[in-house]
């Protein structure tokens, strides 16, 4: 895609007199309601635009690792791997933390229309889909144009036969769409077990036209049998509304033989940049080293881990910053956000002052958002004003964090959510098309430099960042 062109500044630091090059900016700590001196802010900021070690950590990762789903063999490769990677890199009580959960493994996955026009159909099943048996399925279809089309019809009256739930998902900026459009995944299977369904096929939430089906979890309440449960890519869900446009009774072929593998361990990555001040509290960075089994999990969440990992040791070559920053890589975020629960339990009753999130692929950020108590308003400032050369605005909404630190969000901890632009993110989200060539150099070095910038400020702020 095309390269977004930064606006560039300065870079008097680059350059000893001699021409050689010169030692790394160091940090300056701010004092309360000052604004941020460029010479330290800015000049880590623009280093960190021709930073190399986030697209160092993608490739490593997504080769050396490939794709990691929760509490498999691959995902505990990856804390391995990340663990030699952040002490190679200099990190501090670097060091795994780990937990149980429940596992799901994916199993073969066929479908095909068999009347009225026999054809092939690309599918995957969603995470905690149900088996169709080595036998498969096959069953009339019934089509319900949106999940609350699916919603209407009673209890029971669906026995027997095959759900198929559409939906008219567009990209946005902000990925809003995908709150209200994935509810056909998050939430269409359960109530198509409840409607009595033998099974259920769902339109990709992609927004795409790549004949790649879209996978991610799903969740069947508690009481309720989990039944087969997949997803069409969008142009094959495309096609089987055309056919059922001709007013024909459609039929099915399913084949899914997913399994729940009982209790299995998974685990988060933690390192640390220490901080000069331990009663200023602990800064939590947060990615996910977890991904589907489809692609390599490079936009989906390698680069977060390497966007929030190369921007703390940027600031750890710079000085030791007043708070400590702790990197926390978490596991099983993609089905059901275990790792982010695990940490909370085991360090909520830490001073954290402030968390922020990478989980939304590798593109520019455009926007920055916050939530601070209003003494810390200063500091948002700095920080907005900082990022300004960058292209990023600041918005007017507060800060609600992701899955891995929405309990700290809700616990009164500041939060700042540095918004990617998502307008591509669903066209490769949870697909085969998640790998590395999707990753664009340059956007992913300004979210290198404004999580430099961001952390360089927050990290030696004497204002409190913390809600009362």
């Amino acid at each position: 895609m095309q390269k977004i062109g930064l606006i560039p500044l300065a870079l008097p630091f680059l350059l000893a007199a001699t021409g050689a090059p010169a030692a790394p900016p160091s940090l300056t700590e701010v004092p309360a309601g000052r604004a941020a001196p460029e010479s330290g802010v800015a000049a880590l900021r623009e280093a960190a635009l021709k930073d190399d070690i986030a697209m160092d950590i993608v490739e490593g990762l997504t080769t050396e690792v490939g794709p990691r789903p929760a509490a498999t063999a691959q995902e505990a490769k990856a804390r391995e791997w990340a663990v030699a990677k952040l002490k190679s890199l200099g990190f501090s009580n670097v060091h795994i933390e780990p937990y149980s959960m429940p596992a799901w493994v994916r199993g073969e996955e066929t479908a095909s229309l068999i009347s009225p026009f026999p054809q092939k159909l690309a599918i995957t099943a969603l995470g905690n889909s149900g088996a169709t048996g080595k036998k498969g399925l096959q069953a009339e279809v019934v089509y319900f144009p949106t999940i609350a089309d699916l919603q209407a019809v009673p209890d029971g009256s669906l026995k027997g036969k095959i759900a198929f739930v559409s939906h008219a998902m567009k990209p946005t900026q902000d990925g809003s769409s995908y709150g209200e459009y994935g509810t056909a995944r998050f939430a269409g299977p359960g109530i198509a077990a409840r409607k009595g369904a033998a099974a259920i096929v769902i339109k990709s939430i992609g927004t795409d036209h790549h004949r790649v089906p879209h996978t991610g979890v799903t969740d069947f309440p508690k009481g309720v049998t989990p039944i087969p449960a997949a997803a069409l890519s969008v142009p094959d869900a495309e096609q089987l509304e055309r056919v059922f446009s001709r007013g024909q009774p459609v039929t099915l072929s399913l084949l899914l033989t997913p399994r729940f593998n009982g209790t299995q361990q998974s685990g988060n990555v933690i390192a640390e940049v220490p901080g000069s001040d331990p009663s200023a509290g602990i800064i939590m960075v947060t990615g996910h080293l977890d991904s589907w089994d489809l692609g390599t999990g490079a936009i989906d969440d390698a680069s977060g881990v390497a966007i929030i990992t190369a921007a703390a040791k940027r600031v750890m070559d710079a000085g030791t910053p007043r708070r400590t920053i702790r990197v926390m890589l978490a596991g099983a975020e993609e089905v059901g956000g275990f790792g982010g629960d695990a940490y909370y339990e085991a360090h909520k009753n830490e001073l954290h002052v402030l968390t922020s999130e990478s989980d939304f692929g590798a593109d520019r950020i455009w926007r920055v958002d916050f939530k601070f108590p209003a003494e810390a308003k200063p500091v948002s400032d700095r920080i907005a004003a900082a990022l300004a050369p960058l292209g990023i605005g600041a918005g007017k909404q507060p800060a609600g964090g992701g899955a891995d630190n929405e309990k700290f969000v809700k616990a009164g901890i500041g939060t700042i959510d540095l918004q990617q632009d998502g307008t591509r993110y669903f066209d490769l989200h949870h697909t085969a098309d998640d790998t590395i060539d999707k990753i664009d150099p340059e956007q992913l070095r300004q979210n290198v430099a404004a999580w430099t910038t961001m952390l360089t400020i927050a990290a030696n702020a004497r204002e409190n960042l913390k809600e009362k």
